[in-house]
């Protein structure tokens, strides 16, 4: 019988910086959430193909402070392992104390308060050999584009230190020696790091050694996997890969990369995609010829597909799908499940989607290039300040909003871009009392915006995929590494709203 094939990548949209471990004939994997709350979104699976995700690691403020976080900032690229019956989370919360562990008996949590380790650098990431635990991270280097790898056997209870720490390897020479994981594979310690920077010239590359403090050689086939030079490849920027050991023997790895449109722009952000992996005779790593593929022969494991998730969210839980997340960690009076059973209510706060704090908004990531989402908003705004509706969210200062807001002593709808911090009305319709409903459709180059009163559809506007990109914003600002993310808002622009924005449902669904 011929072997099923899958499609890469395996979680689609915004879900960087891949790490997995087996428990059995179970996988487990986390990804990087940067600002968004709570932290650490974990999947299961039983066939690496299907994932069904189980909550987030990081559940509460004492595990994730992300007040202050700029975007882009927060979580950097988790490790998860498993050992002696406990699952250990490795990350590093940028700009809010470093890198820290967490602990669970089960990957549903709860997980403990964090373990803090050493404040210097980022992408941790733990070996466990017999009873060492040895802590490998990504270290201050020559100058700060060159990194080094340095690493310390730790105190797996305490966090502290048991040996000194020391650079183990420094890479090829490439800029930005990273995302490293240390293995124990038969009679080597085999290091496994990304260089190049997460964009177009990642790379993986590999080195080993008997002991694992080194000194460690790098392999004669580095890089082992890159598309740096292979432009018109339809998956680029691979890196920060993770590998895992089948029972049969058998191995696999997962990793970030990107999916390009129209030129270099891409705007889902780093995806996680799946190959094979295996050793050649000298016991280097192979991964699959040098390049990835848009599609491989499943893993020799049962299918194990999961239900769909259902496309609509009444709001009807007591909690929050999985799926959803805050803008850093959420004000409790900003929203709530509760006050009006069956409805999301937002009351917009004085912050708005460009303030570097928590916002009144409940986002989830765009997963397709061909998508739509819908929502139907019962909101009544009297105040010229109070506002609320879908924003299409990529970072502050870069956003689509489609708005409901008073303006002008009247109910209005109103389509708003902005970019580089500066906020642009695109198209505006007077709104008839009682709920509307607003869609935002997505195709690979452009978001087209909806409305619906009264049975009768008006469509405001259609905006670009590539102003959203990692690339255009990079160009313009800061370093941008997030995918985009959509979903209800509400903001008071300066002033907390008195009216509540009631959001009865939301369809997310993916074309």
């Amino acid at each position: 019988m011929r072997a099923q094939i899958f499609q890469n990548p395996i979680l689609p949209g915004f879900h960087p910086d891949p790490s997995l471990c087996r428990v059995g004939g179970d996988f487990y994997l986390v990804t990087s959430s940067f600002e968004y709350f709570p932290g650490v979104p974990i999947f299961h699976s039983r066939d690496l193909v299907h994932w069904r995700q189980l909550g987030h690691v990081l559940t509460r403020k004492s595990q994730l402070d992300l007040v202050n976080a700029p975007a882009s900032c927060g979580i950097f690229a988790p490790t998860l392992r498993y050992h002696n019956g406990r699952f250990y989370m490795v990350t590093t919360n940028v700009g809010g104390g470093g890198n820290f562990f967490v602990t669970a008996r089960r990957p549903e949590g709860p997980w403990s308060d964090p373990i803090r380790v050493d404040p210097e650098g980022i992408d941790p990431s733990l070996l466990f050999d017999e009873d060492r635990a040895y802590f490998t991270h990504c270290g201050k280097g020559k100058d700060f584009a060159h990194p080094h790898i340095k690493q310390a056997e730790i105190d797996i209870t305490t966090g502290k230190y048991k040996t000194k720490k020391r650079a183990i390897w420094k890479g090829t020479g490439g800029m930005w020696a990273e995302g490293p994981h240390l293995y124990k594979f038969g009679e080597w310690y085999t290091l496994v790091i990304a260089e190049g920077g997460t964009s177009y010239d990642h790379s993986i590359v590999v080195a080993r050694s008997k002991k694992p403090f080194g000194p460690f050689v790098g392999c004669p086939h580095n890089p082992i996997l890159t598309h740096r030079d292979r432009p018109k490849l339809p998956i680029q920027a691979l890196g920060h890969t993770d590998f895992v050991e089948l029972e049969s023997g058998e191995y696999w790895a997962v990793m970030l990369g990107i999916r390009p449109k129209f030129g270099k722009f891409h705007h889902l952000g780093r995806e996680t995609f799946l190959c094979p992996v295996h050793f050649d005779s000298k016991g280097w790593p192979v991964i699959t010829g040098g390049t990835l593929q848009p599609s491989y022969p499943c893993p020799a494991l049962p299918p194990h597909p999961f239900a769909p998730a259902p496309k609509r969210d009444d709001f009807d839980a007591l909690s929050l799908r999985c799926e959803w997340q805050f803008i850093r960690n959420p004000v409790e009076r900003d929203w709530s499940l509760k006050t009006r059973p069956g409805f999301l209510r937002l009351l917009g706060s004085a912050a708005t989607l460009d303030d570097v704090t928590a916002q009144s908004a409940v986002v989830r990531r765009q997963q397709h290039f061909n998508c739509v989402c819908r929502a139907k908003l019962d909101f009544d705004p009297k105040l010229e300040h109070e506002e609320a509706g879908i924003t299409v969210r990529a970072r502050e200062g870069f956003h689509y909003d489609l708005a409901l807001r008073h303006a002008e002593g009247e109910r209005r709808l109103e389509l708003f871009s902005t970019l580089e911090g500066k906020r642009r009305s695109i198209a505006s319709l007077k709104a008839a009392r009682g709920p509307v409903q607003l869609e935002v459709e997505a195709d690979a180059r452009n978001y087209t915006f909806t409305v619906v009163i009264r049975g009768r559809r008006h469509t405001l506007g259609r905006l670009p995929t590539r102003a959203l990109s990692c690339e255009s914003i990079s160009k313009r600002g800061p370093m941008h590494f997030t995918g985009v993310m959509l979903g209800p808002y509400a903001t008071g622009h300066g002033t907390r709203s008195r009216t509540p924005a009631d959001f009865d449902w939301f369809d997310y669904e993916g074309r």
